[in-house]
């Protein structure tokens, strides 16, 4: 890997980590600050609600600075706020820390996208891209198994130090590694937005958002359901993360190789379905161990797999606009995180059981696949 995009992946680590590992820590968390699963669940809302209100605003104001600037300011708010959820004692505070902790989210890779593009060598742009989210799809893999086994055998707590110390490595290879830059925007905040006018630009928005949110109904639950349905010890759990993470990394390939293939809409679409069929399993099928860890590693990788179409449509379709495409596309998926954790939280709060969750999503992600196929019949993307 160019070391100049190490600072960048290893970010990505740490952005992974800190979104994932609280639906491994639920209970944890829950037992810890004296709430409900359900209420715990609306710590994943608030976060991805950070990120939703942290891309936009962030990259429209930072995209003025050099970016080497940026990414430290960036990491440093991370830092911060993610070392605070390792320090708060109620419900309250956590919700607090763990908005603050999204805003650099969307951010971070949205500039980081740019950067990376410039950093590239012609015609290497996109194998450049795909390294800086090597540290998101390692996160999923090893890192969020890990502070996940550690959250459980010490506490909760020290997963997140942990991410604060990833943060703050990054700082510090980012201001080694990373060259100083001219500031990334090439036109005017107002005709970046611009695109953000169209109608065109929404419908991808909400496939995503909706149709992403459907997985994180499943996976936000994930450890109660092992847990509680499919009788798996808790000891295990680190073992299933990294079983959904390798999933995580197959659908990454996947993903990448169909849109290469076949129209971006249509992949997506084609994901979003069988993302349907494979929740509706989830629901039906939890129960039997081998069929519970089966799911988990062909949703992990559904999941992942959806995210490279949907990116590339918007993308293609934001000619001048990517920083902020790509940022707006990250609020997005999280805005799917919010709403998948919430909505999957509602069949809890009337006491159903916890494969529940997983219907809603599928509910989620069909909405998700019907929004594919009218864009396809609006717009007939050929590309």
């Amino acid at each position: 890997m160019d070391k100049r995009i190490f600072p960048l992946a290893l970010g990505g680590l740490g952005i992974g980590t800190t979104e994932f590992v609280i639906m491994g820590l639920l209970p944890d968390v829950a037992k810890s600050l004296k709430i409900s699963i359900p209420e715990a669940g609306h710590l994943i809302s608030s976060y991805a609600l950070g990120v939703v209100v942290g891309a936009p605003i962030l990259v429209g104001y930072a995209a003025k600075f050099p970016p080497k600037k940026i990414l430290i300011f960036l990491m440093l708010a991370f830092t911060v706020f993610n070392g605070l959820s390792a320090l708060v004692n109620n419900y309250y505070a956590m919700m607090a820390a763990r908005f603050f902790s999204g805003l650099p989210h969307g951010a971070f890779f949205g500039v980081g996208t740019v950067v990376a593009t410039r950093l590239a060598k012609p015609g290497k742009q996109a194998r450049s891209i795909a390294l800086m989210f090597t540290g998101l799809t390692l996160a999923n893999l090893a890192m969020v198994p890990f502070v996940t086994w550690l959250g459980h055998l010490l506490s909760w707590r020290y997963a997140f130090g942990v991410v604060a110390l990833i943060g703050l490595l990054t700082m510090l290879f980012i201001q080694l590694f990373l060259p100083e830059m001219n500031s990334l925007r090439t036109t005017t905040l107002k005709k970046e937005l611009e695109f953000f006018k169209t109608a065109k630009a929404w419908h991808i928005i909400a496939i995503t958002a909706i149709g992403f949110g459907g997985l994180f109904a499943w996976f936000s639950y994930i450890t109660p359901l092992m847990t509680e349905v499919s009788k798996f010890d808790t000891s295990f759990i680190a073992y299933i993360m990294v079983l959904a993470g390798a999933g995580m990394v197959v659908g990454n390939f996947l993903g990448g190789i169909m849109a290469d293939r076949m129209r971006p809409a249509l992949a997506a679409g084609i994901l979003l379905f069988a993302m349907v069929m494979a929740l509706i399993l989830v629901f039906f099928f939890s129960e039997y161990k081998a069929a519970s860890l089966i799911l988990t590693f062909l949703c992990g990788a559904l999941s992942m797999a959806v995210g490279t179409p949907v990116n590339i449509m918007m993308l293609r379709s934001a000619k001048n606009s990517e920083m902020m495409a790509a940022a707006f596309m990250q609020a997005a998926f999280n805005v799917g995180n919010s709403l998948g954790a919430f909505f999957g939280g509602l069949p809890l709060e009337f006491g159903f059981s916890y494969n529940y969750p997983s219907l809603v999503g599928a509910a989620m992600a069909g909405l998700g696949f019907l929004m594919c196929l009218t864009f396809i019949k609006k717009y007939n993307p050929v590309k």
